[in-house]
């Protein structure tokens, strides 16, 4: 596990008054109660990407269901049934854009919380074997 998580920020979130976690890692992780304000927000987020997922993927084999004549009956873009222009278009077109949209907030909490990525590796030498001297 890598200790990428720098808090010391100008901009950091305070506690809502939940559980203080000095040994993060000791903590339980519980998806229906999360132990500290970071894992409720990131929590929000995953069920909310969660139901527009579930939106995108099933919306619309549920209205074909529903109201079959509606999708196969109405033609977009020369001709193309809808229900074929939404299974074959929108569909994955909805799954790129739920994963933007998730790489985004998660870069929103990771700014709020302090939480860094960067590496300070030491670039000096690297160790290459191999080759015929």
């Amino acid at each position: 596990m890598s200790d990428d998580n720098n808090h010391d920020t100008a901009a950091s979130a305070e506690s809502d008054g939940g559980v203080r976690t000095e040994a993060y890692l000791d903590e339980e992780i519980n998806i229906f109660k999360p132990a500290t304000p970071f894992m409720r927000d990131h929590l929000r987020v995953i069920w909310l990407s969660f139901l527009a997922w579930i939106l995108v993927v099933f919306g619309p084999t549920t209205i074909l269901l529903v109201e079959p004549t509606l999708l196969t009956e109405t033609t977009v873009l020369n001709g193309f049934p809808l229900h074929f222009f939404l299974a074959a278009i929108v569909t994955p077109l909805g799954a790129l854009v739920l994963s933007v949209a998730y790489a985004i907030q998660r870069d929103r909490l990771d700014d709020k919380y302090g939480i860094s990525h960067d590496r300070t590796a030491d670039s000096g030498s690297v160790a290459a074997e191999g080759g015929d001297d």
